[in-house]
């Protein structure tokens, strides 16, 4: 009884950890991926880096952004932080 009364802090401790930060990072890591893999041409997306513009073609891996005079941008998927407008 002592050793389980010794422990029951710890794992209470961890467990709120997890609740508390661990679990709403995954979640929000998944809506990212969700959100990248869902991308479509002529979506208004900004990316990590701050820089707006719309999905001219799609790879798997990469996107083509045109942004506002024309000029075509190579990026990965993931430099995607948001899609602003959908197509």
């Amino acid at each position: 009884m002592d050793l389980l009364g010794s422990l029951l802090p710890i794992i209470l401790f961890i467990l709120l950890f997890w609740l508390i930060l661990i679990r709403p990072q995954q979640k929000r890591q998944k809506q990212v991926r969700e959100m990248q893999s869902n991308l479509q041409k002529g979506d208004h997306i900004i990316t990590i880096g701050g820089l707006h513009g719309s999905v001219h073609a799609l790879d798997e891996g990469t996107l083509v952004l045109e942004v506002e005079d024309g000029t075509k941008l190579t990026y990965d998927r993931s430099a995607v932080r948001e899609v602003v407008q959908s197509n």
